[in-house]
């Protein structure tokens, strides 16, 4: 069981594109950075993540379930790129700033806040907890695992 950060440009494809898939979610594609990739692949069935505006809003807006495993990305032929399948789980009731974060001494060691530029992050336990409450989720959910 673990948990992550995935980062988004609204713009592109933020948590209205993320609802608009529906139960089944869809493929997390586009990511081309190692650090990020090898993140994907220790995703695990189950594994919930934190859902990131990024450059715009600069916000966590929702948290979305893994419901498969890394795999080739099929937005490119270059097989070093994998990509898991991400479903919409739920919203924060209030999105969770990064300014807010950032300010909050006890999440000062996330990657978020650490390693900003990283598109898919690794997510302490008590940090996505604690970032759950903060956006209004008195009983944040838990990872699934598979």
């Amino acid at each position: 069981m673990a948990y992550w950060l995935l980062k988004s440009e609204p713009d592109t494809f933020g948590w209205d594109h993320q609802l608009a898939l529906g139960a089944g979610g869809g493929a997390w594609t586009g990511v081309r950075n190692y650090q990020a990739r090898n993140a994907m692949r220790a995703m695990q069935v189950g594994d919930l993540a934190l859902f990131y505006h990024s450059n715009i809003g600069k916000a966590v807006v929702g948290i979305v379930r893994v419901t498969a495993l890394s795999a080739p990305d099929p937005t490119t032929d270059d097989p070093r790129w994998d990509c898991v399948t991400v479903a919409a789980l739920m919203p924060l009731p209030q999105p969770v700033s990064l300014a807010t974060i950032k300010a909050t001494p006890a999440l000062a060691e996330m990657a978020l806040v650490k390693a900003p530029r990283l598109s898919v992050q690794p997510v302490d336990p008590a940090h996505f907890a604690l970032i759950c409450r903060m956006g209004g989720l008195m009983h944040p959910p838990v990872s699934q695992g598979g």
